[in-house]
């Protein structure tokens, strides 16, 4: 939601690793970073995959070999505070049957904005960048999950193109917001423009 998320998990290394490092170690020329001109200041960032079919099956591969031997021998050794056991736990137990369904054989993107910078300019930066990308590569069919407390975000997306395709309602933020969280899958075929 725009925040750190030490107060959920504590660990950063293995949530960085299983949300993060196929798009920065295999497939660094998709991801996209916003930064103020001025002062240098990284605001935001776009993590893409245009290879989709690669990147299901290299995302499983990293998975079982780097983050789930990780969180096994850190959970061991008793590694992790009660808020990150039950974020492991929602993740295990919960988080497939709340993460909403994504279409097939198409390019996705993860993206990220500081909240002071989700006036419009820096997504609207990031996200025509990584359509110049898909269109260069010969993809035509994109799509996102975003966590949204309101309908003002999925808004945004709908005004370049984008069309919700499904919506549900996540618990792993309940303990932390007064407001339901969801999370949309939002999809755009160039083709249909």
């Amino acid at each position: 939601m725009g925040s750190p998320i030490d107060a959920i998990f504590e660990d950063r290394e293995v949530f960085a690793d299983f949300f993060t490092r196929y798009y920065t170690d295999y497939e660094p020329e998709s991801a996209l970073v916003a930064e103020v001109e001025e002062t240098g200041e990284v605001v935001g960032y776009l993590l893409g995959s245009l290879r989709f079919r690669w990147q299901a099956w290299m995302q499983v591969m990293l998975m079982i070999t780097r983050t789930i031997p990780k969180v096994l021998f850190r959970y061991s050794i008793g590694g992790y505070n009660k808020s990150s056991r039950d974020f492991l736990y929602w993740v295990l137990f919960r988080s497939i049957r709340e993460t909403p369904p994504a279409p097939r054989q198409s390019a996705h993107f993860h993206i990220n904005l500081k909240t002071n910078h989700r006036t419009g300019v820096a997504g609207r930066e990031l996200i025509f960048t990584f359509f110049e990308l898909a269109r260069a590569r010969g993809v035509h069919r994109i799509y996102g999950q975003i966590q949204t407390r309101d309908d003002r975000r999925s808004t945004f997306w709908t005004r370049y193109g984008f069309r919700e395709l499904a919506r549900r309602r996540i618990t792993k933020f309940a303990r932390y917001e007064s407001k339901p969280i969801y999370v949309s899958t939002l999809f755009r075929d160039f083709k249909e423009s």
